[in-house]
């Protein structure tokens, strides 16, 4: 009895949503412009890999 009942919701969640299908359409950034997409990634992932850096000649320089 819940088993079904599990399963009607299930299957009504799915019948109403109502998403695009393919790549690039369930992300939540737009991967149409290459060079908008490069420049994001590139200040996301550069600010990760120079936070360290940051952090430790902030260290260094503080008396």
């Amino acid at each position: 009895m819940l088993g079904a009942s599990v399963r009607r919701f299930a299957t009504s969640a799915i019948r109403r949503s109502h998403y695009e299908d393919g790549p690039g359409k369930n992300i939540p950034f737009s991967i149409e412009n290459k060079w908008r997409l490069l420049g994001l990634m590139a200040v996301f992932f550069g600010s990760g890999f120079a936070l360290p850096f940051v952090v430790i000649r902030h260290q260094l320089l503080k008396k």
